[in-house]
């Protein structure tokens, strides 16, 4: 009995000539939001890590000891935890608005060079 022949694999080559703005900002919405979140929740937590590791009372110490800083003198005073969450929060909004228009800004112009050259060659192959 001979082996059964091996199936050809089929290829097609495409062309990505057009790409929809709409469907891109979308997307890139649903990630910055998502880099967004990933953001604000890595502040918080590298806050708390430097204030249960002490980092702010060495820090403390640190600038009494150098310059002679005031006894009260205090690091979270400065930087709370509700001020790097506030400032975490306005960065990833802006960054949320930022790369949202950036990628569709950039499907526009995507789209006008591939009516130039013709679009990005794409070959598709079937397992």
């Amino acid at each position: 009995m001979r082996p059964a022949p091996k199936a050809k694999v089929r290829k097609a080559r495409l062309l990505v000539s057009k790409v929809e703005p709409f469907s891109v900002l979308k997307i890139a919405f649903l990630l910055s939001v998502a880099f967004g979140v990933i953001t604000v929740v890595a502040a918080v937590g590298i806050w708390a890590v430097l204030d249960l590791s002490g980092t702010f009372d060495s820090f403390n110490q640190l600038m009494r000891d150098a310059i002679g800083a005031e006894d009260n003198f205090d690091l979270r005073d400065s930087i709370s935890l509700g001020q790097v969450a506030s400032y975490a929060t306005i960065i990833a909004v802006v960054n949320v608005v930022v790369i949202s228009v950036v990628s569709m800004l950039g499907a526009v112009l995507y789209n006008i060079g591939a009516s130039l050259v013709g679009g990005a060659g794409v070959t598709l192959t079937d397992d």
